[in-house]
């Protein structure tokens, strides 16, 4: 069984929107070369910024 990883090991971005920072998760593990937001509110709102 592997082992946990600290967040701090987890691979990070940053949001193209909102400029903030975000680790990987889970879910974006097959896609995580094409993640470009932290969140569904910034992927909609990616044009007005």
């Amino acid at each position: 069984m592997p082992r946990m990883r600290r967040k701090a090991d987890l691979p990070s971005k940053i949001c193209a929107a909102c400029g903030l920072g975000f680790t990987w998760r889970k879910k974006w593990e097959r896609d995580w070369d094409n993640v470009k937001y932290c969140s569904d509110r910034c992927r909609r709102n990616k044009g007005a910024a």
